[in-house]
């Protein structure tokens, strides 16, 4: 899924670490831990998520999430995507500053959610080719049950049991060699210890000066 040449990137530079999962599986609670424990090392880091609601895109995103807009599976699929295009170059950049980026949901999420509806595999995954893909995945595993009994469940279009079920099935599809499974059923305390030492790997990684690569098997 991730191509094997990418950007040119000899000098260290940031990593683009991604958090995924279910919905209330705990991903923006451990982003932002991660982020503040990452700069009391002294590491550059910043939280981001998507769909970014501040951008005119991520307003309409906002509304559709909401219930308060309806719109067509594809229409809403191309506006995810046209969000996270509005934030690529950006994005670059920090990462080629050495800026560390620690992000909630990005085309993973896109994809697995879209195709959970009944889109097609393929044709989800094709409006983000060519988009940064992830140095790490961390993929929050939990049972959509035990997530369904946390607080504010519910409170937005997508979470409902058997649609999550669907969604799972298809993040196990898009898992490759940059995903870790993080059992996000553990005390928060344990999975931030899990998330603080597959992060800290993989930023001395790209530290070294590993490529930035770019998703679904592009090149640059």
């Amino acid at each position: 899924m991730v191509g094997s040449a990418g950007l040119s990137c000899a000098e260290k530079r940031g990593a683009l670490i991604v958090l995924e999962g279910l919905d209330r599986s705990g991903k923006s609670s451990q982003c932002a831990s991660l982020v503040s424990f990452l700069n009391k090392q002294g590491i550059s880091a910043e939280a981001w998520r998507f769909p970014d609601r501040s951008t005119a895109i991520g307003s309409m995103i906002s509304s559709y999430l909401s219930s308060s807009a309806d719109l067509d599976d594809c229409t809403v699929h191309l506006l995810f995507s046209a969000n996270r295009w509005e934030k690529r170059s950006v994005m670059e950049a920090k990462l080629k500053e050495g800026t560390t980026l620690v992000v909630d949901r990005y085309s993973y999420s896109g994809v697995a959610f879209s195709a959970a509806k009944g889109l097609d595999l393929n044709w989800c995954k094709a409006p983000d080719q060519g988009l940064l893909a992830a140095d790490l995945v961390l993929y929050l595993n939990i049972p959509p049950e035990v997530a369904a009994a946390r607080g504010g469940y519910g409170g937005e279009r997508y979470e409902k049991m058997d649609f999550q079920l669907e969604v799972a099935k298809y993040y196990k599809k898009l898992q490759d060699s940059t995903w870790q499974t993080i059992d996000a059923t553990k005390s928060i305390e344990e999975v931030q210890e899990d998330i603080k030492n597959a992060s800290l790997r993989i930023i001395a990684e790209c530290s070294e000066g590993q490529e930035l690569l770019r998703l679904w098997g592009t090149q640059a």
